[in-house]
């Protein structure tokens, strides 16, 4: 600001008649901010909770994720008693640690390209596998009835007293992720010696899954021992290339047991899954009730050859990281449908967890109804922020697994392939993939001249770029219901969890981003949970390292599981079902 020409700075007049009634307020005025202070600070809860906007948001939270009581079986006395307090003595211990550990020791790896059980060796493996189950668990066996599909497919039922009441049925399976030559000397102990250090259990299936299907088996055999007598019947299926996808397995299992029971004849379904994770300051329990589809794009281009000191000026491997370029260049859109389970995990979030992120809780409370054609799901775009993995909980993701292409360093490549993998968000669909996929194909198969088979059955063709999927495609899975108004199967898991591992365990919804051997059962019953029931709060949670170098898991986990089971397959036993 320019001074006034008619003043000068020792002209200026004094400020004392202005200054000083300023200076006798100020004096004051810690004697009113001070009780202010106190208020504030001693009465900003109940203040804001007289507030009614706030209070029926906190209300509506809470009534979106109803946490319910611990479940207890009615009677936990007698023999049954004496059985559940035997899963934490030493000796139960000792011999489920060596049951796991051998199971682990045989080697029963799935493959891409297994040919026909009965003609490649590799299945073989498969019966050492079901000897030791015969031979670990004789009990089951003569009181169980047992069946075999498809050579080596199990199935073991037992029939309950009441045939009013609808099975419940029990999923694992019995194969596992091959260990490459090249990694077994980066594994602490050898991938099948089943090395128990004290409190882990190594080695290739220890956590995926052969944990819980000799959990099943272990709840089962001490059940018989017992002198249980179900009112429900209890089935159990273990397949056995869940890990190629489950077509020889689960693929004919599932239809097996459908011609038995029938559309929804089953009360409800647990399956490898979810386990327990730490979120915003608390610990979830969130079965999987929602599964991501899957599609696989495989894209074969042909092109001419020739000797490569006289090249054509793009190769087909060429064009084909162009095509691969293009499709990597744009991701798909972040949503949350209404029938996404992690929609459900966020409001149980909000209304429980004490370090949910105010952002989202805000967010949350003004989430509508959302198509991955409308406006930005702000809600989540935010939510996505946490990390990668929560990101493609909503969101179909991509992801180019495998090429080939090339014989020769001197030879222009005449074909090549690529995979690309997709696991498809809820609200989006397989057609809407290749769609997109064709799109960006065209313009190059135009570029060099190439005819364009787009999912027309044409796999591979000269001169050509050729788009096809898998034959394990799959949509997003139905939504499993999760009302905890009335008994639900869903109530009866949530009791279950919180009655063995505490009330300060949140149960939530939850999504698998991967899939199980449950996409060939949907049929049998909407009731299906994706579930890996064990918790040792001294061990991370997550996955861990399922499917990579020194896959292990805690004995407190695989006990907590053999408990878990034992009280859910009696309160299931106990429950009247309303849905």
């Amino acid at each position: 600001m320019e001074k006034s020409p008619q003043t000068t700075a020792y002209e200026l007049p004094a400020p004392v008649s202005r200054r000083e009634p300023r200076k006798s307020l100020l004096r004051y005025l810690p004697f009113f901010l001070f009780p202010l202070l106190i208020i504030v600070t001693f009465f900003k809860q109940p203040i804001a909770g007289l507030l009614p906007g706030q209070q029926h948001h906190d209300a509506s939270l809470k009534s979106q994720c109803k946490q319910v009581d611990p479940l207890f079986p009615s009677k936990l006395d007698g023999r049954l008693g004496l059985m559940f307090s035997y899963l934490s003595t030493p000796e139960f211990r000792s011999k489920s640690i060596v049951r796991l550990s051998e199971a682990v020791q045989i080697p029963t790896e799935s493959y891409d390209d297994l040919g026909p059980i009965g003609e490649d060796p590799r299945w073989e493996t498969l019966y050492d596998f079901q000897k030791f189950l015969k031979d670990t668990f004789p009990r089951m066996h003569e009181h169980m009835q047992p069946e075999v599909v498809n050579t080596h497919g199990l199935i073991y039922t037992w029939t309950g007293s009441d045939k009013d009441l609808k099975p419940l049925l029990l999923l694992s399976h019995q194969d596992v992720v091959p260990v490459p030559n090249a990694t077994v000397d980066a594994w602490t102990h050898p991938p099948y010696s089943g090395y128990y250090d004290g409190k882990f259990i190594w080695g290739r299936g220890s956590s995926d899954c052969k944990n819980q299907l000799i959990a099943i088996m272990e709840s089962m055999e001490l059940f018989i021992d017992a002198g249980f007598k179900p009112k429900r019947t209890i089935v159990l299926s273990f397949g056995f290339d869940e890990e190629v996808s489950g077509p020889q397995g689960a693929g004919h299992l599932a239809p097996f047991l459908f011609e038995r029971y029938g559309k929804d004849g089953i009360a409800a379904l647990v399956d490898e899954g979810n386990s327990f994770t730490e979120n915003w300051g608390s610990v979830f329990a969130a079965p999987g009730t929602g599964e991501k589809g899957a599609t696989d794009v495989h894209i074969t281009i042909r092109m001419p050859g020739g000797h490569s000191s006289i090249p054509s000026d793009h190769t087909s491997i060429g064009v084909l990281s162009e095509l691969i370029t293009k499709i990597e260049a744009k991701q798909y859109p972040t949503f949350l449908t209404d029938d996404n389970p992690y929609l459900g995990q966020l409001q149980c979030g909000a209304a429980h967890a004490a370090d949910f992120p105010k952002k989202i809780k805000k967010l949350l409370g003004n989430h509508e109804p959302h198509s991955r054609r409308a406006k930005p799901d702000y809600l989540a775009i935010e939510a996505a922020k946490e990390s990668r993995g929560i990101k493609y909980l909503m969101q179909t993701s991509q992801a180019v697994d495998v090429i080939e292409g090339g014989v020769k360093v001197n030879a222009l490549p005449e074909r090549v392939t690529a995979v690309v993998n997709h696991r498809i968000n809820n609200g989006d669909e397989p057609e809407m993939i290749w769609q997109r996929i064709t799109a960006l194909a065209k313009p190059i198969a135009k570029k060099y001249n190439l005819t364009l088979h787009s999912f027309d059955g044409v796999k591979e063709e000269a001169q050509s770029i050729s788009l096809w999927n898998s034959s394990t495609t799959m949509r997003a899975a139905p939504t499993t219901p999760t009302d905890v108004e009335k008994t639900t199967p869903y109530s009866v898991l949530a009791g279950t969890t919180r009655a063995l591992y505490g009330t300060d365990i949140i149960v939530s919804p939850g999504t698998m981003t991967g899939n199980t051997d449950t996409r060939y059962y949907w049929s049998l019953t909407k009731h299906i949970f994706r579930f890996g029931p064990g918790y040792d709060p001294s061990v991370p949670t997550g996955f861990g390292n399922i499917h990579t170098v020194d896959e292990h898991i805690s004995v407190v986990n695989h006990i907590g599981m053999v408990k878990w089971f034992t009280l859910f397959v009696r309160n299931m036993d106990e429950a009247e079902l309303d849905d």
